[in-house]
């Protein structure tokens, strides 16, 4: 059989090929860390270095699509050690994205690794586009897109990019390299089910499962469709080593993380929503916060541009509030898919949000406690988890102005009052150790410029403080109590939109997520989760 022959030696040799790839790899990289080794032998240190690139764009990528040109986006890495995923493109082939990744204490010796990727929104894979690695001497780089070795086209584009570093100055540089630096990142993204909801919900008579959206009169505010991902700096930094494992002795996260089929069932469809919910893009609200002024100094960020991250993507077919232009802003940039913010976005909503900070790439995951997605998930901060088996801390935070919402009204504007955010450990799932909470908190101001020696940023916005209690404290219950109330009594929100819900017809998340394994999640939820 000559054509299976001939398909055989095919193989065979393209394994080789890529075998001698990675032998040729694994090589440079065991050369590089023997002179490294070597050095430290002869007492010559590495120097280490504090990095800022400047991703500016492409050019010249290939067609990816059979219709339209391609959505790319990249994944950069320094040694394998630290990652930056960029925001996704829509239909182009030469992409600008001009973001910036600050970098502290990187070995003068560091790669940077670059892949390319066209992002196939619906399919469980992305297109490989092309890579490059280079080294991190400071500079203006121009540098060539390697495709796959064979591919008919092996130039895919060229890759424009600057580099500056300066020697670090930090005293802890050796303990912490690679330590991320800023600026702020922050993705907004949207259940994939917002509006929609089933065909016989729109229409008793009719039967089948395919969805629609809703009908005008059923719109509800965005937020509750919402989650949001924030790429924190320093983080370990502050929490260094420590980390806050799942609560064995909760039944909820005993059902997720246990051993036996029920909770592998469990998991996979709290992963699968996770997917959906995180999914990256080119429709998510994106952005940078970035406090750094030129002279090295930080400025304030105000609440509401934290808490209303995003808001010009947030889609259309919810709650039919007219939207506005979007608001000026210096301190944070944002990109997104819709033309204008929505009108309740523009100030800070009462509400009680969920929140994880992830020990896989310490980032801030938050969104509403009410949000409609949560319905039938047994653990809400498993679901923003991603059902790790540990987290840098996890727990629950509202915003309310200096005085609290009961000496607060709506004819006084958010920028004429101090804003308190306030930061719990209520987690069931992962029962976050009480003693660690002035520890978010530092990170929290950190991040955020709330200990700047300005008042105001160059908005003339003031910044926020962060307040935190545990979970058995009585002053945490009054002020949640009076945030849920001034969210129902003055702002109109319903009562039922402060707990996970969904309307009579609309569709779940988790029945959109795991269609064959929703038994396991038809549990009461029991909370905190």
């Amino acid at each position: 059989m000559p054509g299976r022959k001939n398909l055989l030696s095919m193989s065979h040799m393209i394994e080789s090929l890529n075998d001698t790839i990675h032998k040729t790899k694994d090589k440079a990289e065991e050369r590089k860390v023997s002179i490294e080794k070597r050095l430290g032998e002869l007492g010559i240190e590495v120097p280490l270095m504090d990095v800022e690139i400047h991703f500016i764009g492409a050019s010249g990528l290939p067609k990816m699509d059979v219709v339209g040109l391609a959505d790319p986006y990249f994944s950069a890495t320094i040694d394998g050690q630290i990652t930056f995923v960029s925001n996704v493109i829509k239909n182009t082939l030469a992409p600008v994205w001009n973001e910036v990744w600050r970098i502290r204490n990187v070995p003068a010796t560091a790669t940077l690794s670059v892949e390319v990727m066209d992002k196939d929104e619906g399919s469980a894979t992305d297109d490989f586009i092309g890579k490059f690695n280079i080294s991190l001497t400071a500079g203006a780089k121009e540098v060539e897109i390697d495709g796959p070795v064979l591919s008919l086209r092996k130039q895919r584009g060229t890759f424009w990019l600057k580099i500056d570093s300066t020697h670090s100055t930090m005293r802890q540089k050796h303990e912490f390299q690679y330590l991320f630096d800023g600026p702020v990142r922050f993705t907004r993204h949207f259940s994939p089910t917002v509006g929609l909801f089933t065909s016989s919900a729109l229409n008793p008579a009719s039967s089948g499962g395919a969805h629609a959206h809703a009908p005008p009169a059923q719109k509800r505010d965005a937020r509750l469709y919402s989650t949001w991902k924030f790429n924190l700096e320093a983080v370990k930094l502050f929490f260094r080593d420590v980390h806050q494992p799942w609560n064995e002795k909760y039944p909820a996260a005993q059902k997720i993380f246990g051993s036996g089929p029920a909770s592998l069932a469990v998991r996979s469809g709290i992963q699968a929503g996770h997917r959906m919910l995180y999914a990256r893009l080119a429709s998510n609200g994106a952005g940078t916060i970035d406090n750094r002024r030129e002279d090295g100094t930080e400025e304030p960020v105000s609440l509401r541009d934290v808490l209303n991250a995003g808001s010009d993507a947030a889609p259309e077919n919810v709650h039919g509030v007219r939207r506005t232009a979007s608001r000026s802003n210096s301190t944070s940039s944002a990109s997104g898919g819709a033309s204008g913010a929505l009108e309740e976005d523009k100030r800070i909503k009462p509400a009680v949000y969920t929140y994880i900070i992830s020990s896989v790439d310490d980032t801030w995951r938050f969104s509403e406690t009410g949000a409609a997605f949560f319905v039938d998930f047994a653990s809400k901060h498993a679901l923003h988890a991603n059902c790790a088996h540990k987290v840098r801390y996890s727990g629950e935070f509202h915003p309310r102005p200096v005085g609290g919402w009961a000496k607060f009204n709506d004819s006084i504007a958010d920028e004429d009052v101090e804003w308190e955010l306030v930061v719990d450990n209520n987690s069931g799932t992962y029962a976050p150790d009480k003693m660690m909470l002035p520890t978010v908190q530092e990170c929290l101001q950190y991040n955020f410029g709330c200990a700047a020696e300005v008042p105001r940023n160059r908005k003339g916005e003031k910044g926020f403080k962060v307040v935190v209690y545990d979970r058995e404290d009585e002053r945490l219950k009054e002020s949640v109590d009076a945030c849920r109330s001034y969210a129902v009594n003055v702002r109109g929100v319903r009562q039922e939109d402060l707990e996970p819900h969904v309307d009579d017809g609309e569709v779940t998340l988790n029945a959109t997520a795991s269609p064959t394994t929703k038994e396991g999640f038809e549990q009461p939820m029991v909370p905190p989760s």
